[in-house]
């Protein structure tokens, strides 16, 4: 479909204006003469609920703050972590089709999840934008190949196409379309993503890979951490680092609509003025959330994802960390560790100069979780955290050692204890007592109920410290440790859920817990100590 030139700016008539115009990729892009695309009803909606422009849904292309804003910072290498609907993909489509058509020999290339999805970003932003381009213009960028997944121009053998993957060849201008999708629903296409469609991509191209969030798992959870701490470090970034662009669902304006409309708890109101805080404290900007703001958050919350709170920090973050929050539904220690970093308790520990304890967990299968403790005048500070899985008790005591820690106590789960039979009728602790001769270990005891161990979890660790990077893994295990699901009685129980691999990890927090709740550790920073003081000599004498 061709449609009728809507563009907010006439083409020039001018021949010698025309090319000054085209030679400049600003004007082509910001004018709104070149472009044209399809919107969704809710793009013609504004503040007022009217509807803008007309009634048709094929506008001329111009950026909106949030697109112009990465214009202005685009680097080398992009990483977008975002709120849904705000047409980044829209965006790139035309960014593409541009540079191919204004410049020889260039590969520009989107890859999305699926095939499916590759051909509807190309046929409705790609194609359509070329299709609709003025006919003085469309004319002098003939197709030497017109096909569902590329556009390759005769005038100067440049090209746009489509994939869920791209080895072969350089690639100039690389998008990969919700990556985190890719990657928590395709971890192999996600892993040729990463090791033959990036390394396509030359140091002087441009590559942008952007997504909601989805699950603290994957290669673009891994680059959103890197991206951030080279943000947060004002680091120099080269041509192969990665520039971090984060657009929040508030900085959108229309997301709002009429509070008179919705009802918002008390308890929402807590949550968006906890926003404001954290937005001041990790982004530096000072933000209101106004009523209108708060009321399309709370619909939209409970009308597209049935109130799951989860669901909209992964849709419509309000900050980076929140996209990757598990829901407090259904987790052990959600609400806890959002408590914990709400007051900075997730930070950086620095290690001091004394003993360390260690607090394991040996799991049934073949997994063993680590974590390393110190206490000061009794702070309880988790310097690391080490988990393994398939190997044998020497892996552990090696990894042990190559730490180079003087160690307190080494705190065991209760099952240690037991004598195997299949282990020349030889306990954990009496192996591990012979593999680091000398070490003083404990038994931590059974307790006969889990929610009372995880009650004393929740009552220990608000006063604990623990390392960001050290502890990485088991944080992350902490906050995805979740109830086990009965689909028979619709209902979370007091079981937990082991698929996710969280259980060992925070299984072994809880051995620190119930130690610390017994008394355990008050003489855990004194080693037991083999000086004896010489007699005084006989003054007499």
């Amino acid at each position: 479909m061709i449609v009728q030139d809507q563009a907010l700016l006439p083409l020039p008539t001018d021949a010698a204006e025309l090319a000054r115009c085209l030679a400049d990729p600003e004007w082509r892009l910001f004018s709104g003469a070149l472009y044209k695309i399809m919107i969704k009803g809710d793009d013609k909606i504004g503040a007022d609920g009217s509807i803008e422009e007309g009634d048709s849904f094929v506008l001329p292309f111009k950026p909106n703050r949030a697109q112009k804003r990465f214009i202005r910072r685009l680097w080398h290498r992009n990483l977008i972590l975002k709120a849904r609907q705000l047409g980044f993909t829209t965006l790139i489509a035309i960014m593409w089709l541009d540079h191919a058509l204004f410049n020889g020999d260039q590969r520009c290339g989107i890859i999305a999840q699926d095939r499916e999805a590759a051909e509807a970003i190309f046929r409705d932003k790609v194609k359509f934008a070329y299709a609709n381009l003025p006919d003085e213009i469309r004319e002098r960028f003939p197709l030497a190949r017109d096909s569902a997944t590329e556009l390759l121009f005769a005038h100067n053998n440049s090209s746009v196409r489509v994939a869920t993957s791209m080895r072969s060849g350089t690639i100039h201008r690389l998008h990969v379309s919700e990556f985190g999708k890719i990657c928590a629903k395709f971890p192999d296409k996600a892993q040729e993503v990463v090791t033959g469609s990036i390394p396509a991509v030359p140091t002087n191209g441009i590559l942008v890979i952007e997504s909601t969030a989805e699950g603290r798992e994957g290669e673009f959870f891994k680059m959103v951490g890197i991206a951030e701490a080279n943000h947060a470090s004002r680091k120099k970034l080269t041509a192969r680092d990665y520039r971090m662009h984060f657009y929040a669902w508030w900085q959108e304006p229309k997301y709002r609509m009429d509070a008179s409309t919705v009802e918002v708890s008390q308890e929402e109101h807590e949550y968006f003025d906890l926003v404001e805080a954290t937005v001041l404290r990790d982004m530096g900007e000072r933000i209101t959330i106004d009523p209108d703001q708060r009321a399309w958050y709370v619909a939209t919350k409970r009308a597209d994802f049935s109130g799951a709170e989860e669901r909209m920090w992964q849709e419509y973050p309000s900050f980076p960390s929140e996209a990757f929050q598990v829901s407090t539904a259904g987790n052990w220690y959600a609400k806890d560790m959002l408590a914990l970093r709400k007051r900075g308790g997730v930070c950086r520990v620095p290690e001091l100069d004394m003993p360390v304890n260690t607090f394991w967990d040996i799991g049934n299968s073949d997994g063993c979780a680590i974590w390393f403790h110190q206490e000061l005048r009794g702070e309880d500070r988790f310097i690391s955290y080490y988990e393994a899985h398939g190997e044998d008790l020497r892996h552990y005591v090696r990894e042990l050692r190559e730490k180079g820690y003087v160690f307190g106590t080494h705190y065991l789960p209760h099952d240690a204890n037991h004598k195997r039979l299949s282990d020349y009728n030889r306990s954990t602790m009496e192996m591990l007592q012979d593999l680091m001769p000398g070490e003083r270990f404990a038994i931590v005891p059974l307790i006969t109920e889990l929610v009372t161990g995880v009650s004393q979890v929740r009552k220990h660790m608000k006063a604990a410290w623990l390392d960001e990077v050290g502890c990485a893994k088991g944080i992350q295990r902490l906050e995805g440790y979740r109830k086990r699901f009965s689909r028979a009685d619709n209902r979370y129980t007091d079981q937990p859920d082991k698929s996710n691999g969280c259980s060992e990890g925070a299984d072994a927090f809880r051995q620190w817990a119930q130690a610390k709740e017994l008394g355990m550790l008050h003489t855990a920073t004194t080693r037991p100590s083999t000086y004896v003081e010489a007699e005084a000599p006989d003054w007499r004498l």
